[in-house]
């Protein structure tokens, strides 16, 4: 089990886990380049790229007696012994789909659990075939073929079926054979319809929210015919998206779906001040939330029904309350652009509260907590000129400690527990940002360099 990407403790976080199969132990340095490969096209795509910070990246070296994975790329080629009995065709069967790999979820299953603090509740499995073929699967967990040129786009495609539960795009079944007309009723999917524009505004069902806006998978948020291996008589909200075409991004109802799904895989408060008996009004109150990497979540600080703070701590004797006992709650929220289901944003992926019960009869005990950091963003990698940097501290009960923030040396004015980076507009290079908190410093790398890419035309065939 070999750490990749590792944001917090496992039991807290989304676990990616990535599997091999058919990759022997001299295979092993190409299983790493296909893991890195996937990985470094995923990070690109909304919303994993915003999200990544709440990801945990393991991948699991399981070395096979033989190189490769069965019936890849025809029925007539080997049927190989692997650990997770990866195959091509539907699993080998004469009536299959040549790029539909599948294999033992039983055994994906024992070897993702090997990674300790992840279960189905906060994991995710990719497993990886030493394969040059297209192909891929999306079921309970998602395969994808390891070493095709297309298949860092397919790991995506399939993770939006096995977490996102979105459904195929496609206007076909069999390449190269139209599919036919949908006669069903409508569709369970999120992102298919029978429904007009105008019937979906008037019924405000499906994509309704997002109609008419600029699609992040290009073109128009509409209505488009085909879907479901169907040409015909069902509609979808893009013209194209990863759930149809590789090399696009996921399209606004598909973002926001797979928004819901990764949040819900974590807990947006990660810790807080304990809620289990009263506490006094000599005291401050906290709670540390996740920290996108593209913007910060909002805490809403209540007393008695009225909103008194907007800050990560709440220190009580400034309220100067009333004798009696008060109840304070705590509204932990992601504001992210990529929700506008008010039912998707008020559930617990997105919104979370914790409340206390304050007795001003109370007296807080004095305790000895120095003033350092607690979880910060990791300081081991650059961080990108767009990112939002964080530093949690410690919590002393009767202060909050002040964090400090510079960047190139320069004092800047940041948040109480975050610094946008994207508010600076940043020249092209490399900077550091410094954040303090009494006597102790933390510091980052800012990768401000601009993507470059070269490339070399083929002669032109005859």
């Amino acid at each position: 089990m070999v750490p990749i990407q590792v944001t917090g403790d496992p039991s807290k976080r989304f676990n990616l886990v990535v599997l091999g199969d058919g990759y022997t132990t001299a295979d092993m340095p190409k299983f790493r380049a296909h893991v890195d490969k996937h990985l470094n096209t995923l990070w690109t795509i909304e919303p994993f790229k915003t999200y990544r910070s709440y990801i945990n990246v393991y991948a699991v070296e399981i070395p096979s007696a033989e190189s490769g994975v069965s019936c890849d790329n025809q029925l007539s080629d080997p049927i190989r012994s692997t650990p997770l009995n990866m195959r091509f065709w539907s699993g080998c069967r004469t009536d299959g789909l040549q790029r539909l790999l599948i294999m033992d979820n039983n055994a994906a299953l024992s070897y993702a659990s090997l990674v300790q603090g992840t279960s189905n509740a906060n994991r995710q499995i990719l497993a990886l075939a030493n394969s040059d073929t297209y192909g891929g699967a999306g079921g309970t967990y998602a395969t994808a073929s390891g070493g095709n040129a297309m298949s860092a786009l397919i790991s995506p495609h399939e993770i939006g079926h096995s977490l996102g539960g979105l459904q195929d795009e496609y206007d076909y079944y069999q390449r190269g054979e139209p599919g036919g007309t949908y006669t069903g009723g409508e569709p369970s999917s999120l992102h298919h319809t029978l429904l007009t524009e105008q019937q979906m505004l008037d019924q405000k069902a499906k994509w309704w929210r997002w109609l008419g806006e600029p699609s992040e998978a290009g073109g128009t948020i509409g209505r488009y015919e085909g879907g479901l291996y169907y040409g015909k008589g069902v509609w979808r909200p893009s013209k194209h998206s990863i759930m149809k075409t590789l090399g696009y991004y996921y399209d606004q109802p598909g973002r926001e779906r797979m928004t819901e799904r990764i949040s819900g895989k974590v807990n947006l408060v990660q810790d807080h001040t304990p809620t289990n008996e009263p506490v006094g009004d000599d005291r401050v109150l906290w709670v540390e939330t996740m920290h996108p990497t593209g913007h910060e979540l909002s805490v809403t600080w209540e007393v008695d029904g009225k909103v008194v703070s907007r800050a990560r701590n709440l220190d009580l004797k400034s309220l100067k309350l009333k004798n009696g006992t008060h109840t304070v709650k705590a509204t932990v929220t992601d504001p992210t652009d990529f929700v506008r289901d008010p039912a998707v944003r008020g559930s617990a992926a997105l919104t979370q509260t914790r409340t206390w019960t304050v007795d001003t009869k109370v007296k807080t005990p004095k305790t000895d907590v120095p003033v350092d950091f607690g979880a910060t963003t990791p300081t081991d990698k650059p961080v990108g000129a767009q990112d939002v940097v964080y530093a949690e501290t410690t919590h002393p009960v009767a202060e909050v400690p002040h964090v400090r923030w510079q960047i190139d040396g320069r004092n800047v004015r940041g948040g109480e527990r975050d610094l946008d980076l994207s508010k600076f507009d940043l020249a092209p290079g490399t900077h550091k940002v410094t954040a303090r908190v009494g006597s102790k410093s933390r510091e980052w790398t800012v990768d401000a360099v601009k993507p470059s890419t070269a490339y070399e035309l083929s002669q032109a065939t005859e």
